[in-house]
């Protein structure tokens, strides 16, 4: 270690250390999230409620080549992207999201993922003025609409 900053000089610790911190991040925030969606998801499935949301979003998920379940993929990236990912996985496992409906979907989870989580995380500590919170949020629902339709004809 260097004396002078008390930080690892060695790329082989530097290594370790960020790879600790990696699997940290793993187990403490992303495993749960993605866990959590698998459970909604069987839960939604086994109430129903998903063959409800196909008939109610069905037109509207349609435009984008999708069926109406996909509407809770976006729902839960919104919340936090790895519970998108989750909910993407647990959907496609039971047959209701194939390949090109996962292509669809991946831009429009990532340039909205989490929006919630950041609310608080990123605007509020950078004093973000609050009347302009929800067109920063309008601005990524528009970019991952816009997505999902360009997403429609390459996919």
């Amino acid at each position: 270690m260097n004396k002078e900053t008390k930080a690892p000089s060695n790329p082989f610790d530097i290594f370790i250390i960020g790879a600790r911190k990696g699997w940290n991040i793993a187990i403490g925030n992303m495993v749960p999230n993605v866990l959590m969606a698998f459970v909604i998801a069987h839960i939604l499935q086994l109430f129903g409620i998903l063959d409800m949301m196909s008939v109610v979003f069905g037109p509207m998920m349609g435009i984008f080549g999708l069926p109406g379940q996909a509407v809770m993929v976006l729902l839960s990236a919104w919340l936090s992207l790895a519970a998108g990912v989750g909910m993407a996985v647990s959907l496609s496992t039971q047959g209701i999201l194939d390949p090109t409906h996962l292509t669809i979907l991946l831009p429009a989870c990532v340039l909205m993922g989490s929006q919630l989580q950041y609310m608080g995380r990123l605007l509020a500590v950078a004093d973000v003025r609050k009347k302009f919170w929800p067109l920063l949020m309008l601005t990524s629902v528009l970019n991952a609409i816009l997505a999902m339709l360009v997403m429609r004809f390459f996919a």
